[in-house]
């Protein structure tokens, strides 16, 4: 329900005067509605399965993932340091990890085994080396993932070189972080050393090239996927892209790096397929029961009508799904043997209830929060 709230602004506007302001403000009900939403667009861009960076509230997005029918790896966004978080986000190292102890025991196998729970990392500027540590340990200790943002913008970087003595990758080396549990979301900004040491310790990779073109640069997804490193491809909030529908993802990861790199053989529609199926799987831990459609595995899978204008003719029907599908193509989606959506409609929640209190919640979290809108958006309302 951020969506729209912190386009056109500068990184630290869009943290500080934004992005912290609304999620401080929501409560577990709005994280609720929020999910709902939000799982209704994921559906109907052929989404099945995803893994959640985090909000505050993991009961509200629970409650909202088992309803949706949706398969999903839910975290909590974790912090206890860092400049400009607002009172409400602020917790000592123990509590923040006893919460998402709790959050996990709560829910992780719930649904018939559709959620799962990992530990989340915000960012190195509000993650203690402790924090980083202690979550790896419990990590191991529960058999699941962790969820952090690293490497992101050029500025993060030099901030774990002042205040750690190396680059973020570098010290989450230091720290023995690097491992196959561990989701690296964004890693805009990694080393030819960097890239080698993920190949290393198979981390995974989430690529976010929508997000990333706003204002954080270009990941060497290409270099990464030559390394080894399993690299799948995601959204990125709402607030960070406006449109979270992987198959416009699909689109800008077959383009940006062949404009990057200057060369149209760079990934490939089978290449970029992979990054969000099989290569997704890989990165959510969960590849022995999803991904592909093979006997033994989960009956997830989404039916594509190409018989439109914006897809048709099929002379290569992989290029076509990469470069040419739209979200209006995504016909039906099953997850786990249930239809999500059949013929365009969706069957497990009420679309039009949602939308309606969706709009509502999301003024009452921009009023609490105080959050001033650009005069642009302020006029178009009230004309």
């Amino acid at each position: 329900m951020g969506r729209g709230l912190a386009d056109d602004v500068p990184l630290l506007t869009w943290l500080h005067d934004r992005i912290w302001p609304y999620e401080s403000n929501m409560t577990e009900e709005d994280s609720y509605v929020s999910t709902l939403l939000c799982g209704i667009e994921q559906i109907r861009s052929g989404v099945t399965a995803f893994a959640e960076p985090g909000g505050q509230h993991v009961n509200g997005m629970g409650r909202a993932v088992r309803e949706l029918g949706l398969r999903g790896i839910l975290a909590r966004s974790t912090m206890d340091c860092g400049e400009g978080l607002p009172p409400q986000m602020v917790e000592a190292t123990d509590e923040a990890l006893s919460i998402q102890e709790d959050d996990l025991r709560r829910w992780h196998g719930q649904a018939e085994g559709r959620i799962r729970v990992w530990f989340g990392l915000r960012t190195i500027f509000n993650n203690s080396d402790e924090l980083i540590t202690r979550t790896k340990t419990l990590a191991d200790r529960y058999g699941v993932g962790i969820h952090m943002h690293v490497a992101e913008v050029k500025e993060e970087v030099e901030f774990a070189r002042e205040t750690r003595g190396h680059t973020t990758v570098e010290h989450l080396e230091h720290l023995g972080v690097l491992d196959k549990n561990l989701l690296a979301v964004h890693t805009v900004w990694l080393t030819d050393h960097e890239i080698e040491l993920f190949a290393r310790r198979e981390v995974k990779v989430s690529h976010n090239p929508a997000s990333a073109m706003r204002v954080l640069g270009f990941a060497r997804v290409p270099e990464m996927i030559v390394a080894g490193i399993s690299v799948s491809i995601g959204t990125d909030g709402a607030p960070s892209n406006n449109r979270m529908s992987l198959v416009d993802e699909m689109w800008l990861t077959s383009l940006i790096h062949k404009g990057r790199t200057l060369d149209p053989t760079v990934m490939p529609a089978q290449t970029v397929l992979e990054m969000a199926t099989v290569n997704g799987a890989r990165c959510l831990l969960w590849e022995d029961e999803i991904g592909s459609l093979e006997p033994g595995k989960k009956a997830d899978l989404v039916i594509i009508n190409p018989r439109t204008a914006n897809m048709l003719p099929l002379h290569d029907p992989i290029a076509n799904m990469v470069s040419a599908m739209k979200t209006e193509n995504i016909e039906s989606v099953m997850v786990d043997g249930r239809w999500l959506m059949q013929d365009g409609a969706i069957l497990t929640v009420n679309e039009e209830e949602i939308y309606h209190e969706a709009e509502a919640r999301a003024a009452g979290i921009r009023e609490r929060a105080g959050i001033t809108l650009p005069l642009r958006f302020r006029t178009l309302r009230g004309s």
